[in-house]
């Protein structure tokens, strides 16, 4: 029964450690760039985007296809280093608890 205990404890100790982290994760900003930084995305650590911010030297009709290619590409590297923070975040909540593989906490 002790044990059952001591794990329920735990449990809650991660509740509040996560609550902190997705309060964490709601503030944080990560930037993804493309086109040697002429086109940059920012999300919050959520993965909602929050800035898009291009190159005036892009901004010529022509180049629209190239410019929608670049800002695909700044958000899949701003969503691939979110992914990142968020592993290593939640590394720190679950404390080595083991978890499934593929089971995602957020």
């Amino acid at each position: 029964m002790k044990d059952l205990m001591g794990m329920m404890g735990k449990v809650r100790e991660m509740q509040a450690r996560m609550e902190k982290v997705q309060q964490e994760l709601d503030a944080t900003e990560v930037e993804g760039r493309s086109g040697g930084g002429l086109v940059a995305v920012t999300l919050s650590g959520k993965g909602d985007m929050r800035r898009i911010k291009i190159d005036p030297s892009l901004l010529k009709p022509d180049d629209a296809e190239i410019l929608e290619d670049l800002i695909l590409a700044a958000t899949h590297d701003a969503k691939r280093k979110v992914e990142a923070e968020l592993q290593q975040k939640m590394g720190e909540v679950t404390g080595g608890l083991p978890l499934p593989p593929g089971m995602k906490l957020f």
